[in-house]
């Protein structure tokens, strides 16, 4: 077994970028003439400091990659992750309402990769007990992903590892 997992996965909301898409900006969103990406209403819509970097290094190291959000606003979250340029980077994307084992479920079908050998990176609590329950280590973050959480997140997967060939 890898003391690495063989996928990465994020929640956008509040881990990759700092706002609800579906109620703190106003899509469609756009790229206005400086390059930076607005909301209809012309508000700068922008991602955590260090998410693309760390989307490209991790994606760069092999690992596939996916996003898992129970936004309703599925067009504007597709929209961003374009707009950003994350889409090269993600192999798998579930953006729809509802729970994040029907996300993981469908990311396991798609990627023929176990539960056991993923690490989702996440905001809410909640969906932590659910993917408890299947197998999915997620780390809880709070103010959004940076370099520091993804070291600590791969730590914490590579001794559970360990422990579980003990």
């Amino acid at each position: 077994m890898s003391e690495k997992p063989k996928l990465i996965a994020f929640d956008l909301d509040y881990t990759l970028w700092p706002f609800w898409v579906d109620t703190h900006v106003t899509p469609p969103f756009q790229k206005d003439k400086k390059g930076q990406i607005v909301d209809r209403w012309n508000k700068k819509v922008k991602p955590y400091k260090e998410a693309a970097e760390i989307l490209k290094e991790l994606h760069a190291e092999g690992y596939a990659i996916a996003v898992a959000s129970r936004t309703g606003e599925i067009n504007g979250a597709n929209q961003l992750l374009n707009l950003y340029d994350w889409d090269k980077y993600i192999t798998y994307k579930e953006i729809y309402p509802g729970s994040k084992i029907n996300h993981f479920e469908r990311i396991k079908a798609k990627s023929r990769i176990e539960f056991s050998e993923m690490l989702f990176f996440d905001d809410e609590e909640r969906n932590k007990r659910d993917l408890d329950r299947i197998g999915v280590l997620m780390i809880l973050i709070e103010d959004g992903v940076t370099k520091k959480v993804i070291k600590e997140g791969l730590k914490e997967f590579a001794k559970l590892k360990q422990t579980d060939e003990k």
